[in-house]
């Protein structure tokens, strides 16, 4: 990661001192963002349901100067959910800011030809994770009178692709939840906001395509619906939450930011 970002300059230190969780932080989207955080000193929650992938990440994140504790956890487990937050507090003391990026897709494929356990699965994830960061750590945000809550959506929730409605579902669901949880919080001087990211080539992908890579055919093909002429990166999505999260936008809350561009204008 990079040790320091600039901006005209100046050398970003946005976080420092703030505490931030970010699931599933083990991979892609979520690396990325971690890794962001924890180069404009921030404290940062590692969590990933793979144990492995978070510590590799805590890990990187240790050795390039920046602080960081990896805590393994399943987003749609209640319990884990708990501890994750009792964690964070526990070595640093409050949460600031919570990321909400764990994610799961099912295959592609037409709806009617996806099995009520995918369906399940995919909103338990999606849905029920998001609930449940919000629900755990939204209390002791209300204590200290501040916080920040990013959950990561998707462009699938305002401009649909073929073949993934239920999970296109799943994050139209988060958008909504985004909206009424930031009007419920805003007395509370808490923000809810969301990152719409168009497609990229994470190890994501995989659970929704089957493959490791795409195959040229379906990454062009990708990439002809998006007006800038190339898939989104982690490190797109990751400047994206960390601005949400800062007091650059301290008069955001409510809305989503899509970073898909141009896919869904």
């Amino acid at each position: 990661m990079p040790e320091v970002y600039c901006f005209e300059g100046v050398i970003l230190n946005r976080f420092e001192e703030q505490c931030v969780i970010v699931t599933g932080a083990g991979s892609g989207f979520g690396e990325a963002t971690a890794k962001r955080f924890a180069s404009e000193k921030a404290n940062v929650v590692v969590s990933d349901v793979e144990a492995a992938s978070a510590a590799k990440v805590c890990d990187e994140i240790q050795k390039a100067g920046g602080k960081a504790i990896s805590v393994t956890c399943d987003v749609s487990v209640e319990a884990d959910m708990e501890d994750l937050v009792d964690k964070a507090i526990g070595e640093f003391g409050a949460v600031d800011v919570m990321v909400n990026n764990a994610g799961y897709s099912h295959m592609s494929r037409l709806l009617w030809k996806i099995s009520v356990e995918e369906f399940d699965a995919v909103f338990a994830v999606n849905v029920k994770g998001v609930f449940l960061g919000c629900k755990h750590v939204i209390p002791r945000m209300i204590e200290r009178k501040k916080g920040v809550i990013v959950n990561i959506a998707s462009v699938g929730a305002i401009a649909p692709r073929a073949g993934v409605t239920p999970y296109n579902g799943t994050k139209g669901a988060v958008l909504t939840m985004t909206k009424g949880l930031a009007m419920e919080t805003a007395r509370h001087n808490i923000r809810v906001n969301a990152v719409n990211p168009v497609a990229a080539e994470t190890g994501f992908m995989k659970g929704a395509m089957g493959v490791d890579q795409l195959e040229d055919e379906d990454r062009e093909r990708l990439i002809s619906t998006i007006p800038l002429g190339r898939m989104a990166e982690p490190f797109d999505v990751a400047a994206a939450v960390t601005f949400l999260s800062s007091e650059d936008a301290r008069f955001i809350t409510g809305t989503s930011l899509n970073v898909d561009g141009g896919r869904s204008v």
